[in-house]
């Protein structure tokens, strides 16, 4: 039997497969979007709008954004940290430390949410000593911001640790053998090498901080105009049968999503053409 394949065959395959894909990518992203979109404008524009004046959805617009203020910050300093500790050093439990910190990628967030009640639960560990002491964690706002940073806590950590250890150690001796202390080499030698990496780490926290559900809606306990995040005010809303407030809400989460992954893309062609680094992006 011959192994010759006539000219158009590999075409043939190529049209399907690129076909196949299309489809695929319309009935999963495209269409879903259009038709969130569909419904939330069902009512018209001014009533679109008027979806996002309500106290209710208004209060849990702050706290998203208050929750990422908090978080982002938060997780970029200790992403920063242990990527240097982990590509710079060696030490005792450099290997647990990894570990550590790909633990919350594998843990589902309602689970997370579940053991931070039992730890600062009013029957918890920790629960009763805030408690004597006027601070309420589960069910308010440290409770969620506790919440999120665990489910956010690699994302910036595991987009410097791949580059740094690439890079390896050369400059950054190369600086302290000039004379420069540990400050200035991390200013000026080691901060300028990873900023794209660090923008997308801080990039993909960011939205994930906007997005989170299930750990947050453990510890939140669902009160409105107090502990609702946008994702949960989603929820609410649909389940009161409020479709175009729920949808334009779900609108601006796909707006945010959207953005992400348009600057991701530019960060990504931005990151390969300035360093050569072709990791996890």
């Amino acid at each position: 039997m011959s192994n010759h394949r006539r000219p158009g065959e590999n075409r043939i395959v190529r049209f399907f497969l690129i076909a196949a894909a299309v489809v695929l990518l319309g009935a999963m992203l495209v269409a879903p979007l259009v038709l969130l979109l569909a419904e939330a404008f069902g009512k018209g524009v001014a009533a679109y709008f008027d979806s996002f004046s309500k106290p209710d959805t208004v209060s849990a617009i702050i706290q998203t954004l208050l929750i990422a203020a908090v978080v982002v910050p938060v997780n970029t300093v200790f992403g920063l940290a242990a990527a240097w500790c982990i590509a710079k050093f060696n030490f005792p439990g450099k290997t647990l430390l990894v570990s550590i910190i790909d633990l919350p990628i594998s843990v589902s967030p309602v689970v997370a949410g579940l053991v931070f009640v039992l730890i600062f639960g009013s029957r918890g560990w920790l629960g009763p000593f805030f408690a004597a002491h006027g601070i309420k964690v589960i069910f308010a706002f440290p409770g969620m911001v506790i919440a999120t940073l665990f489910v956010t806590i690699a994302f910036v950590a595991r987009q410097l640790i791949p580059l740094m250890q690439q890079q390896g150690r050369d400059e950054e001796e190369a600086a302290m053998v000039l004379g420069a202390g540990g400050f200035r080499t991390f200013w000026y030698v080691t901060l300028p090498n990873i900023r794209w990496a660090l923008v997308y780490g801080v990039l993909l926290c960011n939205a994930r901080a906007m997005g989170e559900f299930g750990a947050v809606s453990v510890v939140s306990g669902h009160i409105r105009g107090q502990t609702m995040t946008m994702p949960l005010q989603v929820l609410a809303l649909y389940q009161d049968y409020d479709s175009v407030g729920a949808f334009a809400v779900a609108s601006l989460l796909a707006f945010l999503a959207v953005v992400t992954l348009v600057v991701r893309r530019v960060l990504e062609w931005r990151f390969r053409a300035e360093l050569g680094y072709a990791g996890s992006l």
